[in-house]
């Protein structure tokens, strides 16, 4: 790897990390009103109902995308057709695998609600998934093209925010249904916002005419990336649906909430997959394997550092986050505060995910099947053994969130041993500094939530901010280099003009 064009990869996932930090910020600040609307006004019972419908939603538009939200740059960097033709031969794929999807949740809607009973056009729900398939082929054909503006104006802003306003004007329609109709709402909105842009980037395809072969190969080629992908999402999802099978709806939704706070800091490591995806085939496709393992080291160290800074943030005030929500989510404190150290341990590994799929898939999937059984055998037992040991229902739902932090943990270290082994690098980054910043602005939040009862409104209004603050400043001014510095501004000697595939942001 070159000096210069190392230089200019890092100074791409910098710029695409800037824009996706942008994203993120904007994420967190639309998600809470949402949490605060779903607690405050439906109630954990209500929010444990739509918690089981968006699972099996999600986990249909998974399955319709058939690997396409990483396979696509791989396919777009390997051919000789037009992208314009590549691009809609995948969105023809995952519409198809979409109708597949939606015929079989329409079959069996039970799945949907498994404690529910299904009511009037309850059974239309499917038909979501096309929506939410097509709207990920669009952000993934336009992040190849280094446009990562769109997922974050889609992701970030349009998704979180409408369904924020809609849950609020629902809860005056139905209190039952009035989440899972303002899902309905943000996902179509998110796929316009999608849709347009991707028809602006690549255009109504000229010539093009639907490959049935191409399409089929297309698809069997991307069938261990979707496993990956399905796999991945069911590391993250699978306890809640263990916690629906063993525990009451309540139980679930107050679980889902803390999830739903781990979820902003989580983006972070999926927000920087369309920027990383494409760089890394890049320099495969030139055989540069260090630029790989520096590319993973550089954006892993970045994912790092910001979710530990959120581990601090949310996890020392976490009673006071909860309770937020509502009074009812306080008893969800402890879940979080293992799911955000779950997080923490599980970046390395989904980094180094993001290069293995493309070198070494099948071994890839193998560690990642490993891992989700481990997760599942873990969360029954942790579960089974609390109750034999007559402790409180909360301690009990807590188990497949320790399970999780435990599987996911090894499954880094396997990973990032194996990308090392491969790419003949070391693909991980650790500093003092990281562990110096967690201390220092740990015992600044420590400081504000010993404030006594009457000062607990400055526990979140003004602690958090403190630890925000003290943690930038340690790990910028202790633990930053100029790379990393990067994100924060152009790299030294890298001229934008020198950037063209970066023209589009």
């Amino acid at each position: 790897m070159t000096e210069t064009s190392g230089s200019q990869d890092i100074a791409a996932l910098a710029k695409g990390g800037r824009t996706n930090m942008l994203g993120f910020i904007l994420r967190l600040v639309a998600r809470l009103p949402f949490l605060f609307i779903a607690g405050r006004v439906y109630g954990p019972d209500i929010v444990g109902r739509y918690a089981i419908v968006v699972l099996v939603i999600e986990v249909a538009a998974l399955f319709a995308t058939l690997g396409l939200k990483r396979g696509l740059a791989q396919a777009l960097s390997s051919t000789d057709r037009p992208h314009a033709h590549v691009v809609w031969d995948a969105m023809v794929v995952a519409l198809l695998a979409s109708a597949v999807a939606c015929g079989v949740l329409m079959l069996f809607p039970q799945a949907m609600y498994p404690n529910s009973e299904i009511i009037g056009l309850e059974r239309l729900l499917p038909l979501v998934v096309f929506a939410v398939a097509a709207s990920d082929v669009s952000l993934s054909a336009l992040a190849y093209r280094h446009n990562i503006r769109a997922s974050v104006t889609a992701r970030a802003i349009i998704e979180p925010w409408v369904i924020s306003i809609a849950a609020w004007g629902f809860s005056f329609v139905s209190a039952r249904d009035g989440l899972i109709l303002a899902y309905v709402v943000s996902m179509v909105a998110a796929l316009v916002a999608s849709i347009v842009p991707f028809v602006r980037e690549y255009g109504m395809p000229r010539g093009w005419r639907p490959r049935p072969a191409d399409i089929w190969a297309l698809a069997r080629r991307n069938a261990p990336l979707a496993g990956a992908d399905t796999i991945e999402w069911a590391t993250r999802n699978v306890d809640r649906f263990i916690l629906g099978l063993l525990f009451a709806p309540s139980v679930v939704g107050i679980y889902y909430m803390a999830q739903q706070v781990v979820s902003v800091p989580q983006r972070l490591k999926s927000s920087f997959d369309p920027i990383l995806g494409p760089v890394i085939t890049q320099s495969l496709a030139a055989n540069d394997r260090a630029a790989v393992a520096n590319q993973v080291r550089q954006v892993g160290f970045w994912i790092t550092g910001a979710q530990a800074a959120l581990l601090v943030v949310f996890a020392i005030p976490a009673e006071g986050v909860m309770g937020l929500i509502g009074p009812e989510f306080v008893a969800g404190a402890g879940a979080l505060c293992i799911l955000l150290v779950a997080e923490v341990f599980a970046s390395t590994g989904a980094v180094c995910e993001t290069a293995l799929i493309y070198i070494a898939r099948h071994r890839n999937l193998m560690i990642s099947l490993c891992v989700l059984l481990l997760q599942i055998a873990l969360s029954f037992a942790f579960v089974v053994i609390a109750r034999t040991q007559g402790w409180p229902e909360a301690w009990q739902a807590v188990g497949p969130a320790v399970a999780l932090a435990i599987s996911v943990t090894i499954g880094s270290a396997v990973k990032a041993i194996l990308l090392r082994r491969l790419l003949g690098a070391s693909v991980l980054r650790v500093r003092p500094s990281l562990f110096g910043a967690m201390a220092v602005s740990a015992l600044v939040g420590a400081a504000f939530t010993s404030l006594p009862a009457r000062y607990e409104w400055a526990e979140l209004s003004l602690g958090i901010p403190a630890i925000v603050a003290t943690y930038l400043f340690v790990i910028i001014r202790f633990g930053f280099g100029p790379e990393d510095r990067s994100l924060f501004r152009k790299m030294p000697g890298v001229d934008e003009a020198t950037l063209p595939v970066m023209e589009k942001l």
